[in-house]
Formats: structure tokens, sequence, C-alpha cells
């Protein structure tokens, strides 16, 4: 869709309580872990201090991630898209099949938990659809037609 990030509001929620555990938690684990590791001595060699680092090294890129992602990001409902747009809930048919997902942003997607991508074949397929309207959309499989039955 775009290279600027779209979070619902329970995305951006969730984003920023991790976050908030990263800063908060996290860091104070990790600082404990890596002070007892030097208390062992030869740090060149200490697996313990290594390993720890290594997660400090990760965590601090997340912490990064999450708030480049936070001010970059721009609300679902300002996206500009009118019909089905992010954070849309919309229930389809397909060969019989119903679905049902929410249109999320790229760093909120979880299918099994119904959420999928607006950057996702099928999420953009349904971006700017109204309940009614046939899409097809081309997935791994083969093309595959959804017919639109509720959009909320």
């Amino acid at each position: 869709m775009t290279d600027i990030p779209v979070l619902t509001e329970d995305g951006k929620q969730k984003l920023l309580e991790e976050l908030k555990y990263l800063k908060e938690v996290k860091r104070l684990e990790i600082k404990k872990r890596i002070e007892l590791a030097k208390e062992h001595g030869d740090l060149s060699e200490n697996a313990e201090y290594q390993e720890a680092r290594e997660e400090q090294s990760f965590t601090e890129g997340r912490i990064i991630e999450i708030e480049t992602i936070l001010k970059s990001a721009v609300k679902a409902s300002d996206s500009g898209i009118s019909g089905i747009t992010v954070g849309s809930k919309v229930t389809a048919t397909a060969a019989g099949q119903e679905i049902e997902y929410t249109i999320v942003g790229s760093h909120e997607s979880d299918p099994l938990a119904g959420l999928i991508s607006c950057d996702s074949p099928l999420g953009q397929a349904l971006l700017g659809h109204q309940a009614g309207d046939n899409i097809e959309v081309i997935l791994p499989k083969g093309p595959v037609t959804y017919t639109i039955k509720k959009v909320e």
C-alpha cells in the first residue's frame, strides 16, 4: 500500500504497551543479567554475558523500530480510502466458505487471529470495496473470487 505505516487504535496501543515493557522491564532484566555475568570473570569466553549482550542489542533495536513506527504512522481513519479501509471488519465468502477478517497495518498482522495486513494480496484487493462487491485475488494456490457480504 505505502511505506508509511498505518495503525488501528488497537495496534497503536499494543505497540505502546510493548514499548513500555521493553523500556521498563526488559531493559532492567538484561542489565541485571549482564552485571551477574560480569561477576563470572573473563568476558571473552562468557556465554551468559555474550547472550545477554545479544538480547540487549535485539531489545534496543526493537525499541527503535517501535518508536519509528509510532512517530511515522497514520491512523487508519486518516488513510484517505473510501469503502473498506484499515480497521474495517470484513465478512466475505469464497468457494462456499465464509471468512471474517479485520484489515490492519502490516505491523499488526496476525492471520490466525483474523487480522490481515493491508499489504497482503487479499488486504490490497479488499481496500476501497463495499458490501456486495466481488473481487478476484491471485493467491499462491491460484485465483480466488470473494463476495463481500458485510463491512463494519
